[in-house]
C-alpha cells in the first residue's frame, strides 16, 4: 500500500490495521498513528496482539522491508489473507514527512 493511500484512509476513519514489526525502541521512537506493535518474534510465537478476524485488512511495516516481508509470510501461514506491505516502509514514511506518534 502506498503511504499516501494509508494517510487518506486514516483521515477518512477507514484505516486498515497497521502492524509495526520493529523493535520496541524503534516503535517508541515514532510509529504510524494507530499502529499496533507486534515484533516479528511475537508473530512467530503467536503471542502478538493481532485482530482475531483473519479477514481483517493488515498493512505490515518495519524500517526497511525484510522483517515486514517475513512477518507477512508468517501471517499468511497463520491464516491472515488480507495483508500488504507499506511501500517504502517506515524510512519512506519519515522521508515523506508524514505524521508519527510516540
Amino acid at each position: 500500500m502506498q503511504a499516501k493511500e494509508l494517510v487518506q484512509r486514516i483521515k477518512a476513519k477507514n484505516p486498515p490495521t497497521v502492524v509495526d514489526v520493529r523493535s520496541g525502541y524503534e516503535f517508541k521512537s515514532g510509529h504510524i498513528p494507530g499502529a499496533i506493535h507486534a515484533p516479528s518474534w511475537t508473530i512467530l510465537l503467536k503471542t502478538a496482539n493481532l485482530p482475531k478476524d483473519k479477514n481483517t485488512e493488515l498493512v505490515v511495516t518495519c524500517e526497511h522491508g525484510p522483517r515486514a516481508q517475513m512477518a507477512q509470510g508468517l501471517l499468511g501461514l497463520y491464516g491472515y489473507r488480507n495483508t500488504s506491505l507499506l511501500d517504502g516502509h517506515m524510512s519512506g514514511w519519515r522521508r515523506a514527512g508524514l505524521k508519527t506518534d510516540k
